[in-house]
């Protein structure tokens, strides 16, 4: 090594924030295994590398004994004090044994270490950037799969997209660009692992934000989402202003909004909702595109019986309880839902504690044109 390369790790330094120290001792520690295997020693010995002019030297380190029994470790305290006598038994004499071809050995070394270093400080670059974006929304641009993942190009990482957060009712082929949700950053020996998500309620959470400004500048806040991806879902929205249509603002101009998030997730059905703090309207709400009659709470429970109307039953319920099961999710109470006939037969209809609700226009489908 030379001044030519210390300059080199200054450059390196700037540019990609490894100390030039760090990578000195790595070096170091470098040649003294490279020595021992090289020159078939087993003693203690110390690299010094000089930080001005690139040299290196190699020392052998002896301890001071009264006699001598392994030569390679111990030097006795007569031949300590030719070198200093000022030396005393237990001290550590360090004598220079540096081989005269040792600077090939070493040049190779240091460009390992280098190499590895700013390998290792390139992948801590690219952790500290994902590491903030986690539960946040990137595009990618589809590279390849297999049977267990999609590998999706972010830029400065390749992401896996696991089987099981993939949507049912997409294919991906080469080159698609794809919104995905990043549900973990992990360090591991290959360097940080991106694992994204198309099925996760938080890419229908980022998507709202990007395309719905209100939400973005707080002035709507998402209260909650349930999702089944591909298929259907729904999102509860409020605005602490009572100017503020939060349901309208994410619906937008003729639908437009929500129907580029639709489009971005190939047809999944989206059901808005005002959140209220009210569980009779909240649950009413939520049923949409069903409307309710009434509602009763056991708050003990947390429990919600609802009435329908007959030809509304179906409806309410979903395709194999779909809807009731997504209602349910979105509001965090379970759901019993009757029918107006049924709950009139059972006597519930005029029971005390049924709330009769009133349906409005605090709900919107992408099942309903606009």
């Amino acid at each position: 090594m030379n001044s030519e390369f210390m300059d080199a790790l200054v450059t390196l330094e700037k540019e990609k924030g490894i100390k030039k120290d760090v990578i000195i001792e790595a070096i170091e520690a470098a040649l003294i295994s490279g020595y021992k295997r090289n020159f078939n020693q087993v003693q203690n010995v110390r690299v010094d590398v000089n930080r001005e002019n690139g040299s290196i030297r190699v020392f052998a380190r002896k301890t001071v004994v009264e006699e001598v029994f392994d030569a390679r470790l111990e030097i006795s305290l007569d031949e300590a004090q030719k070198v200093n006598p000022n030396y005393e038994v237990d001290d550590v004499v360090e004598i220079e044994v540096t081989p005269k071809d040792f600077g090939r050995i070493a040049a190779q070394t240091a460009k390992q270490v280098v190499t590895q270093r700013v390998r290792e400080a390139e992948r801590g670059i690219i952790y500290a950037d994902f590491i903030d974006r986690e539960e946040d929304i990137m595009t990618g641009i589809v590279q390849r799969q297999d049977h267990r993942f999609i590998y999706v190009d972010l830029g400065k990482v390749e992401a896996l997209l696991p089987l099981n957060e993939q949507m049912p009712n997409e294919s991906y082929r080469h080159n698609d660009r794809i919104k995905a949700y990043i549900t973990k950053v992990e360090k591991t020996t290959k360097g940080p692992q991106i694992l994204i998500s198309r099925t996760h309620p938080g890419l229908l959470k980022r998507l709202f934000e990007l395309e719905v400004p209100e939400i973005y500048d707080g002035t709507v806040e998402i209260k909650s989402v349930s999702r089944e991806a591909g298929d259907r879902s729904k999102i509860a929205v409020h605005a602490d202003n009572p100017e503020v249509d939060p349901v309208g603002s994410c619906v937008g101009p003729r639908g437009q909004r929500v129907q580029t998030i639709v489009n971005e997730l190939k047809g999944e059905k989206i059901d808005i909702v005002r959140w209220s703090e009210d569980p009779v309207e909240y649950v009413a709400n939520a049923l949409s595109p069903s409307k309710v009659l009434k509602v009763k709470v056991n708050e003990e429970e947390k429990m919600t019986q609802v009435i329908v109307p007959d030809y509304q039953l179906s409806l309410a319920i979903g395709k194999r309880g779909q809807n009731a099961r997504l209602a349910a999710k979105l509001t965090g109470w379970k759901v019993d839902i009757k029918s107006e006939s049924d709950a009139k037969e059972l006597g519930l209809f005029d029971e005390e504690g049924f709330i009769t609700v009133k349906n409005d226009e605090d709900v919107y489908s992408t099942d309903q044109p606009f």
